[in-house]
């Protein structure tokens, strides 16, 4: 049971606040200790895995080029390029977005979304943007802050409920590892199937409550 520390550490660490990455460090080395490896072992073991999982880090190639891309006004042109557009509110831009990130979640394209990459620089801009020019007396702080956060929910949400439908993808295999564990032996292909139904509420419900910003605002100008 030593073995389990490093859990310990984990919780201890985060909860006083303390630096993610050293408390990270701690608890696999306290870990490993506990396991019988030497320090020499365990940095050799650490190595090994940032080696073999290097490629993983290419993802955040992608945040300079955001930062640079936001500097160089992509949130200004989002913004300006939907409130040329007199049909669309900040309802109905997240409403899209939601049906985009739902979709592509059950295809497999997980990347093609996310807070970073999508949210902040695009989809938020854009909502804003919408509330902004339908606004008489400007937009609020409060209203901003409820757009953006809406903005972060279709992201999450569509990606949450979209993924099942993709049979690889490693929620699946997880839903099927613990069924089969109390016992219940399911294929992969049943349960991403069975997640259709989950999947098309979400979107009903989700998308009603997206559209039900627009009577907010309206309700918040009046």
């Amino acid at each position: 049971m030593l073995v389990l520390c490093g859990i310990v550490v984990l919780v201890v660490g985060f909860a006083l606040r303390l630096n993610p990455m050293l408390v990270v460090t701690v608890a696999a080395f306290s870990s490993a200790l506990a396991a019988g490896f030497n320090p020499i072992e365990i940095v050799e073991m650490i190595g090994k895995s940032f080696v073999d999982a290097r490629f993983m880090s290419v993802q955040w190639l992608a945040l300079p080029m955001i930062g640079l891309l936001e500097r160089a006004g992509l949130r200004e042109q989002a913004r300006a390029m939907i409130q040329r557009l007199r049909k669309a509110t900040a309802g109905r831009v997240l409403l899209g977005y939601f049906a985009f990130r739902q979709l592509t979640a059950a295809l497999g394209l997980m990347s093609l979304g996310g807070a970073a990459q999508m949210v902040r620089p695009i989809v938020a801009p854009m909502a804003e943007g919408a509330a902004e020019r339908d606004a008489t007396d400007g937009l609020s702080d409060d209203n901003r802050e409820l757009v953006r956060a809406h903005a972060a929910a279709a992201d999450n949400v569509g990606a949450f409920f979209g993924e099942d439908v993709f049979i690889a993808i490693g929620s699946i295999l997880l839903i099927r590892a613990v069924m089969e564990q109390n016992g219940i032996t399911v294929a992969p292909l049943h349960v991403a199937l069975w997640s259709i139904p989950t999947a098309l509420a979400a979107f009903a419900i989700h998308g009603a409550r997206l559209l039900w910003i627009d009577r907010r605002l309206r309700a918040g100008r009046a």
